[in-house]
This record gives C-alpha cells, sequence and structure tokens, in this order.
C-alpha cells in the first residue's frame, strides 16, 4: 500500500439523519460481531477507534445516553430515532466505537470481521485494549 494515506475518512450517523459523525478508519479495519445482551439485540458491528481519530459533526444534544451494570460504556442514541451509530465502550474508554453498520460506504475499507464474547466480556476485554491506541 505504498503511497496511500494510512487512513479512509468515513461518515455515517443514524437513520434520520440528526446524528452524523466522521471517522479514521484503518485500510484493514478490525470489525467486531459482540454476543453480549446490548448488542446482539441491536446488531452494533464494533470499529473501535482512538478519540483522535472519531468526530461528532453535529450537536451533542441530538443524543441521549445510555447506561447499564459498570456505568463505564455510554450508549449513545439518536434523540429522534434511536439509532445507536457510535458509543463509548467499556473496553475502550479512551476511544469511540462506531456502527460498521452506520457508516455511509465501506468502499475502499478491507473490514476484517471478526467474533467477540461480549458475553464473557472480563475474560475477553484485553484484546480490544489497542484498538484505541493511536498507531
Amino acid at each position: 500500500m505504498s503511497g496511500e494515506a494510512p487512513f479512509l475518512t468515513r461518515t455515517g450517523g443514524c437513520h434520520c439523519g440528526a446524528v452524523r459523525f466522521e471517522v479514521d478508519l484503518a485500510h484493514g479495519a478490525e470489525a467486531h460481531n459482540c454476543n453480549c445482551s446490548i448488542c446482539a439485540m441491536t446488531g452494533f458491528v464494533h470499529l473501535i477507534v482512538p478519540e483522535t481519530r472519531f468526530r461528532l459533526l453535529t450537536d451533542e444534544a441530538a443524543l441521549t445516553t445510555y447506561t447499564f451494570n459498570t456505568g463505564v460504556a455510554r450508549h449513545l442514541f439518536c434523540t429522534t430515532c434511536g439509532i445507536k451509530s457510535f458509543y463509548r465502550p467499556r473496553s475502550n474508554p479512551d476511544g469511540w466505537s462506531v456502527n460498521a453498520r452506520c457508516l455511509d460506504t465501506t468502499e475502499g475499507l478491507d473490514l476484517r470481521f471478526e467474533d467477540f464474547d461480549g458475553q464473557t466480556w472480563e475474560a475477553h476485554a484485553h484484546g480490544l485494549a489497542h484498538l484505541s491506541q493511536d498507531q
């Protein structure tokens, strides 16, 4: 990939368009399918990035926050349509997890889909820590 930029910028958002974001993703980004209770119910496919590679393009007032269990993860939903297009994950509180399904396009990305056992989160979360580190 010589000559290519290290990241591709993609936009995305919720169903109604009230929430919009921009994210810089590696060409071969890791996308995780999680089987925890909330991800399994919502079909969230994680693309975890460092804080510096995520930008909210709309007003935070368009979001509402839901927390449960330890209260560390901040699940952010559009106040109009209810879609969670990104959130602050418990596994990576220094980064963001973007829902791959909420990107406007994945063209040019070579997403590597991996399963993540969120039902036994404590035993596996350490395997995600590197994803929110700038590389």
